[in-house]
């Protein structure tokens, strides 16, 4: 069976073109840049072009393909806006899928993104779900929580450095996931009719707090963060500001993020959560593996230098 991976070359997308390789699946990854491509492809998928904002070069990039896995988001840095690529390029490409036969279309959407629907990023993940539902096409829709990944920078190297962690009051808690053991359960149910045209969640075992996150990194690495809490109210008077600019709107959008409170039920387990049929890393786990090999590094390169001025 031949895959279409939307978002290959980011943390998701990479992790699941893996999988699917190696359970034997043929993998095409849809890029609009082939220089990010390098790893994936050396990895045996191959590399079609497509530019979700020129709806005109996506057909052609169905072709052959069964199932489209969609994992793409647009970034902050991007010269496009979300409107164009995470609402009318993905309107686009869910047309070329009816149009092409698409057999199974999966989409990662956010958890408990109905509830920040003022959020225009979560807003337009909401309105593509609906889209989805209505296509007619196979679908399953994974809404997940946060990834481990991003906290190495976010929180780890923040620590390690004493660099400044912001942090925003009384944010929400999130169950961080492993990207990979996504990908694990991803391709795992991919022809399981139990997950087909519905809305699954995806979450580790466990909720965690920014200050929570925070108090485990100083303990793993023995040092003491650095934190400054920022107002809420100072979010959204900068996240206003930027929006005068259309080239700041994307860095708008994610300032946005800042604002989501704590709810009295975040922390429960949704009714549609994956069965899980892999035990799923742990953020202490993988923080303490991660805090190992750096110290370990700079126990040695310590030593190196201590012996070269012997």
């Amino acid at each position: 069976m031949s895959i279409l991976v939307l978002g290959s070359s980011g943390t998701l997308g990479n992790q699941i073109v893996q999988q699917a390789l190696r359970e034997g699946y043929q993998v095409k990854c849809l890029l609009r840049d082939f220089s990010r491509g390098y790893y994936i492809r050396k990895c045996g998928a191959k590399l079609v072009y497509a530019d979700l904002s020129k709806p005109s070069t996506i057909p052609l990039a169905l072709k052959g393909i069964k199932v489209i896995i969609d994992s793409a988001t647009n970034r902050s840095q991007n010269r496009y806006t979300i409107e164009t690529v995470d609402w009318r390029g993905k309107l686009a490409l869910l047309q070329a899928a009816r149009l092409c036969g698409i057999k199974k279309f999966v989409y990662f959407s956010i958890y408990i993104a109905k509830n920040y629907s003022s959020i225009p990023l979560l807003n337009l993940k909401i309105r593509v779900e609906n889209e989805i539902k209505k296509s007619g096409l196979n679908y399953t829709i994974y809404q997940c929580s946060g990834f481990l990944q991003g906290l190495i920078q976010q929180y780890g190297m923040r620590v390690l450095d004493n660099k400044t962690i912001w942090l925003c009051g009384n944010s929400r808690s999130i169950a961080y996931l492993d990207a990979q053991d996504v990908a694990k359960i991803v391709i795992h149910t991919l022809n399981n009719p139990e997950y087909d045209n519905k809305r699954v969640t995806l979450l580790g075992e466990k909720f965690w707090t920014p200050e929570e996150v925070v108090q485990l990194c100083e303990r793993l690495s023995g040092k003491t963060a650095r934190v400054f809490y920022i107002p809420s109210t100072l979010f959204s008077l900068v996240r206003k500001f930027v929006r005068f600019f259309e080239a700041y709107w994307n860095i708008a959008d994610r300032l946005q993020f800042g604002e989501m409170k704590n709810r009295t039920d975040i922390s429960l387990r949704p009714l549609n959560e994956v069965s899980w049929s892999i035990n799923r890393l742990t953020l202490e786990s993988y923080l303490q593996e991660f805090f190992n090999r750096v110290i370990i590094k700079l126990k040695k390169t310590d030593y190196q230098e201590s012996k070269k001025s012997d």
